[in-house]
């Protein structure tokens, strides 16, 4: 009878450890899965943010329709940081210690994702999936970190040799933002034009938030530069590559990703044309000859009333990405459910052209891949195939 009552306590305490475990797991419940994101809706970048925020919202707005992910709705809380790490700091607090939510999915901004990260991965909160190239959203490893873009060093140090090869540049030359994300292109086009037995002869950079590049102009000009890198984002590539062009300086241009947006022909017009940039996922236009895209895109804008974006489509695939792994991990969702399911799925391509991905127990970044688009009559075109350099980690 002892040795009886033993084993009902024993299986009693096993199934309540059970259940203590599964109450641990923060932000899923019958028939909730809770996810947090941070945006700039009110800096310097919330037209970006605003776009991965519709993007999000369309898909998760789809898979509620079908009834959620194993039978769970996806209820999504967005905080705004304006772009300020001390206000990604506060937003994540909140949304992890009040809201208490499952995963943090495509938060916007390098430094706001390293500021927040310490607050989320104290609650065993997944980052899934940030808004930013940098080398830093997957290194080093944490078994919380996932991230889908290939960096700007990657980007360039793929896309620079290879352009400067084809166009038969002679003098490649670079201008940049002088803080880490200009240098990361810098240093990726330098790295990839030296693996290649080339330099980059001719340098100049300009401080975040310049708005006359008169000079750095003049200087890549006299220099005869046939080739520029631009480590630039939206308003110092329109102003660098406008100056170059009245100044008569007309090289072969090429930006990284952050570069790769419609507001550079929207804003600088015919002007910009020529320039190549490194991307994965195409701009989704609203007459796109693709059928899928051209569906999706005016899909989005019916119900937000305007033209989608290529951060609009960020929003869409990582949250989709995200839905995929949940519903892999089955029933019992957990952290490590979820980590389990998404260490041992192939995420194919999507319609928007994204390359494939994988993860694994010591790999964090999806896939390295990146191609280049060139402004072609004020619209992005789709020129190279993926280019990848071997051993993403």
């Amino acid at each position: 009878m002892k040795t009886r009552l033993t084993l009902m306590a024993a299986a009693t305490a096993l199934a309540l450890g059970s259940g203590a475990a599964l109450a641990q797991t923060q932000g899923v419940s019958k028939n909730e899965i809770v996810l947090g994101s941070i945006q700039d809706l009110s800096g310097p970048i919330a037209g970006f943010g605003k776009q991965v925020r519709l993007g999000m919202m369309l898909r998760v707005d789809e898979a509620n329709e079908q009834g959620g992910i194993n039978g769970r709705k996806i209820r999504l809380l967005v905080e705004d940081s304006a772009y300020d790490p001390r206000r990604a700091v506060l937003a994540a607090q909140k949304l992890v210690n009040q809201d208490k939510i499952f995963a943090m999915v495509g938060h916007i901004g390098t430094a706001q994702n390293m500021a927040a990260m310490p607050v989320q991965f104290q609650k065993n909160v997944i980052n899934f999936f940030p808004v930013t190239a940098a080398r830093e959203m997957y290194e080093p490893f944490h078994k919380l970190k996932y991230s889908f873009a290939a960096t700007y060093y990657d980007q360039m140090k793929i896309a620079v040799p290879k352009l400067a090869k084809e166009k038969g540049a002679k003098k490649v030359c670079t201008m940049y933002q002088d803080d880490e994300f200009g240098l990361e292109v810098k240093r990726g086009a330098e790295d990839g034009l030296k693996a290649a037995g080339m330099t980059l002869a001719v340098e100049t950079s300009y401080k975040r938030g310049a708005t006359d590049f008169s000079s750095q102009m003049q200087k890549l000009a006299s220099e005869q530069c046939d080739m520029v890198v631009l480590g630039t984002i939206i308003r110092e590539t329109i102003g660098g590559i406008a100056t170059a062009k009245r100044l008569g300086f007309n090289p072969t241009f090429i930006g990284s990703s952050a570069a790769y947006t419609d507001l550079i022909h929207k804003l600088g017009g015919p002007a910009m044309n020529g320039l190549y940039a490194t991307m994965t996922v195409q701009n989704p236009y609203t007459d796109e000859a693709s059928q899928p895209i051209r569906f999706w895109a005016n899909k989005y804008k019916t119900k937000f009333n305007e033209d989608p974006t290529v951060f609009s489509v960020y929003g869409y695939s990582l949250v989709d990405t995200f839905l995929r792994a949940a519903g892999k991990a089955g029933n019992n969702l957990t952290t490590e459910s979820f980590i389990k399911a998404m260490d041992t799925m192939v995420i194919p391509p999507d319609i928007f052209g994204s390359a494939e991905m994988t993860f694994g127990p010591q790999k964090r970044l999806g896939s390295n891949a990146t191609r280049l688009s060139q402004l072609q009559d004020n619209r992005w075109k789709v020129v190279s195939e993926y280019m990848k350099i071997d051993g993403a980690k």
